[in-house]
């Protein structure tokens, strides 16, 4: 069983955060992935970071996939 579980918290200053798990995760062995985020940076990105990073033109090499507006429109 894989349970996504997403919360928001302050990390205080000596970095400890517990987490209380609702009561429907299994008991026993478990595997638990903290990804931090700050919620400022992200929020302070711009279309121009977006244009700047390795994501803006990743596709642009495929041969099966030709201008956008016509692979859109392409019968399968």
């Amino acid at each position: 069983m894989v349970k996504t579980i997403n919360l928001t918290t302050d990390v205080p200053p000596n970095r400890e955060v517990r987490i209380t798990l609702p009561t429907d995760v299994p008991l026993g062995p478990a595997e638990i992935v903290a990804v931090v985020a700050s919620r400022a940076a992200a929020s302070a990105r711009t279309l121009g970071d977006l244009l700047r990073s390795e994501f803006f033109g990743m596709w642009r090499d495929r041969p099966d996939i030709g201008e956008g507006i016509q692979y859109h429109t392409r019968e399968t």
